[in-house]
């Protein structure tokens, strides 16, 4: 299999994170959407990161429903099966990719409109809800913190630390860290682990 996308994107790094511990083989080649939009529509004509090239030459788009297939290829979740314990680390991962997409919006209305044509009450509208992701994250972390070590790393705890990490890295003058203790916590406990340092938010890495 073959993994599309720069590792900047929380969504390709979820699947390259997931990968690794279920110990999937894959190869990563790191093709911006901007910088190289055309080689990427070679592989993928709708130019979505991440791709996922299969084995078949199928290909998946959509962090959620590759990492479906790729439990699914592996034989084991990393969710949990009791529904309680799986309605919440849903409603984590919810939160979290919320959060992503809020983050991105911000950044791609800076990055690529001109300034002249930017709607600020847009971005204080997304910037809102940005905020509010993190401080229910931040609210459920505290009540119910998700276990992190190298033997147990559930998909919500994967999906939450990258998330952090991506808005950090962008926006860290829209979400301020020292308001978000249990999240920069969660980060730095997940971002410690081997897995993680292997597959860094770094667009340069070579993945195995």
């Amino acid at each position: 299999m073959k993994l599309i996308g720069m590792l900047d994107s929380p969504y390709v790094r979820r699947v390259a994170i997931t990968m690794r511990v279920l110990g999937l083989p894959f190869e990563h080649a790191a093709i911006s959407v901007f910088r190289g939009f055309d080689e990427f529509r070679r592989i993928n004509p709708v130019v979505k990161a991440p791709t996922l090239v299969c084995d078949d030459g199928t290909r998946l788009m959509d962090s959620s429903l590759m990492l479906q297939y790729v439990e699914a290829l592996a034989g084991r979740s990393l969710l949990p099966s009791e529904p309680a314990a799986l309605l919440h680390e849903l409603r984590l991962m919810g939160l979290a990719l919320a959060a992503c997409e809020k983050t991105a919006q911000i950044v791609y209305e800076r990055g690529l409109r001109p300034a002249e044509k930017r709607h600020e009450p847009w971005v204080q509208r997304v910037s809102g809800q940005l905020d509010a992701a993190y401080r229910e994250l931040d609210d459920e972390l505290a009540a119910r913190p998700l276990e992190v070590s190298e033997t147990r790393l559930g998909q919500a705890a994967i999906t939450v630390g990258v998330a952090w990490t991506f808005t950090q890295l962008l926006l860290p003058e829209v979400v301020a860290a020292d308001g978000f203790p249990r999240l920069v916590a969660h980060a730095a406990a997940t971002e410690a682990l081997p897995v993680f340092r292997a597959i860094p938010c770094d667009d340069g890495v070579q993945l195995g």
